[in-house]
């Protein structure tokens, strides 16, 4: 069993993880911070941007797989696949450039938020076409 929709977008997506992590390895080679932020406003931000990357991105993925897995269209995954990537890549964006509240990372979230909320649905319909040969 193959899923290359599944591959693409988690290939884009751990690039992404890469750069915020990266982005991270940096501050605290020039900040000198081994652990933690080291009270530094700029890593701390840093640290919650890639954090909150990662805690969107695996549960989307597990979701997006399934949903390729049991039959869901290439035009459907598309459509999630990209609308997820550039929604975190705006989030991401936004939330690097300030804590408070902002256009991209509202629009971030929203986009997020509407992916995982079509793969849900998307998956709990999969399973219940299947309850005829479930029980």
């Amino acid at each position: 069993m193959i899923a290359p929709v599944t591959a693409l977008y988690a290939a884009l997506l751990a690039l992404l993880l890469l750069a915020l992590a990266g982005r991270v390895s940096l501050l605290r080679s020039k900040l000198n911070v081994g652990s933690g932020h080291g009270s530094d406003p700029a890593l701390a931000r840093a640290i919650r941007v890639h954090g909150n990357a990662v805690e969107w991105i695996l549960p989307m993925l597990a979701l997006f797989l399934v949903a390729e897995i049991d039959g869901a269209g290439r035009a459907f995954l598309h459509f999630c696949g990209a609308l997820f990537v550039v929604s975190r890549i705006g989030h991401a964006v936004a939330l690097t450039r300030t804590s408070k509240a902002s256009g991209g990372r509202f629009w971030g979230m929203a986009g997020s938020w509407v992916v995982i909320l079509l793969l849900a649905f998307w998956d709990l319909a999969a399973f219940v076409r299947t309850l005829p040969r479930f029980f």
